[in-house]
């Protein structure tokens, strides 16, 4: 790496309200009830974020089974099935609802697009948690399926459903904004009576992160991008940026850089996925100036206020009796 080889960091990058909220219910539920806390599936999708958890008494599990009965669970940001959530009514579990408010507005709008007769296509990861919790939304013992997944528009081509004149469509919240539009173009004009949703599902800290990945990538020869491997909207990000015609590599944290990557490097972009935290960013850049990276510019972009509240039950939950 030449000595002149600056850092250009994207804004806005990292953290956004529903990962936040997210890890403040498991801190919250931890403080009032002690460890330990079940967590259904990784509350958000970073290693750093769920071993500290971990260390503070939280136990991430994928099924409630693995549950004692009558012990305190907490549904993770990607949401849940409705079986999931009568399974935990039934095994007497003390639930708390870590579900991304984004993503509840969508499983909102499929039920409201049930209720008028729809039938669903989902455009989004098969596999992923919140794909699995959105297409959970229809009753399994409804005559019809219900909801179809799609991932690209070949899928699209291969779709066989019942009614194409009842027909709408929603999205996973962290798909890149380019591959969606192409699905939904590909939507539109094999069947030109679906129904769009009412806003768009594509969560804003998503497209706000991919906006500035998108502007700050035409200025570098490399972008790196801090997130998990398991993290939708981090990939996502690596993909923006390689989409640019740019060389670009997701690590988990700054142990994963490869000094072969900086060679001959003038500008190098980072940023981060939504479940990534600062602190590894500040990590990465450390080590980049240790192997010979100068200046640090802090790049403009949008300014997110959004908050979320946090759910009721467990603000107003009385915490448990301080040992004598």
């Amino acid at each position: 790496m030449n000595k002149d080889t600056n850092i250009l960091l994207a804004n806005p990058r990292g953290f956004c309200a529903g990962v936040d909220r997210a890890i403040i219910i498991v801190e919250q539920a931890l403080e009032k009830f002690g460890a330990p806390i079940y967590v259904r599936h990784e509350v958000v999708h970073n290693k750093f974020v769920v071993d500290q958890l971990r260390a503070k008494g939280a136990i991430f599990i994928e099924e409630l089974d693995e549950i004692p009965a009558g012990s305190t669970v907490i549904f993770s940001a990607h949401g849940v099935s409705k079986a999931v959530r009568a399974e935990a009514e039934r095994r007497g579990l003390s639930a708390f609802d870590a579900t991304c408010p984004l993503v509840t507005k969508v499983h909102i709008e499929v039920a409201k697009m049930r209720k008028d007769g729809l039938e669903i296509i989902m455009i989004g990861h098969k596999g992923h948690p919140e794909v699995e919790g959105t297409m959970g939304q229809v009753e399994e013992q409804e005559d019809a399926s219900g909801m179809y997944l799609v991932e690209t528009p070949e899928d699209v081509a291969n779709l066989q459903v019942q009614n194409t004149d009842k027909l709408a469509y929603v999205t996973q919240t962290t798909l890149s904004l380019d591959d969606a539009a192409r699905v939904v173009d590909a939507l539109q004009k094999r069947f030109p009576k679906i129904k769009a949703p009412r806003s768009d599902s594509i969560c804003y800290a998503t497209q706000n992160r991919q906006d500035a990945v998108k502007i700050m990538a035409k200025d570098c020869d490399l972008v790196i991008i801090v997130g998990s491997p398991n993290s939708s909207n981090s990939n996502r990000l690596r993909e923006v940026a390689q989409n640019q015609g740019i060389e670009a590599y997701m690590v988990d944290n700054a142990s994963f850089l490869k000094p072969e990557w900086l060679l001959n490097k003038q500008r190098i972009g980072v940023s981060a996925g939504a479940s990534a935290p600062e602190i590894l960013v500040q990590e990465v850049i450390a080590k980049l100036q240790k192997l010979g990276a100068a200046q640090v510019q802090e790049l403009q972009g949008v300014v997110e206020n959004v908050v979320f509240q946090l759910p009721k039950n467990l603000t107003n939950a009385p915490g448990k009796s301080p040992s004598k």
